[in-house]
């Protein structure tokens, strides 16, 4: 099934984190998205353009409003005509299918607003 059709999760402290195998199933579904590690933490993380604040500041309510719809909340950095978006699962410290997921669907907005 495609990311952007599934749903997140609820995840508890001890949900498991993907592992390197669930990495490179999912990962190629979502191929501008980076993943680094910030603190000790992996995270999967990309850097959108839009062509001014006005349009970032949308699209960054746009994120916002299905992070909440599906319980599962982004780091967001909004700029002038840039907004940067980072998934992790805080509860267990790393990454889990939920920000596979999320992210996947925040490509489908960035797609929907023409963000790059």
């Amino acid at each position: 099934m495609n990311l952007t059709e599934q749903r997140c999760t609820a995840c508890r402290p001890d949900a498991p984190r993907v592992g390197a195998a669930e990495i490179a199933e999912l990962h190629p579904q979502i191929p501008a998205w980076r993943i680094v590690e910030i603190e000790g933490t992996p995270r999967l993380e990309r850097q959108f353009r839009l062509r001014d604040f006005r349009e970032a500041i949308a699209f960054t309510v746009r994120v916002g409003e299905e992070a909440e719809a599906e319980g599962h909340h982004p780091a967001l950095l909004t700029e002038w005509g840039s907004v940067k978006v980072s998934w992790w699962t805080h509860a267990i410290a790393g990454l889990h299918r939920n920000d596979f997921v999320m992210a996947a669907k925040t490509d489908a907005i960035a797609a929907q607003v023409g963000a790059v």
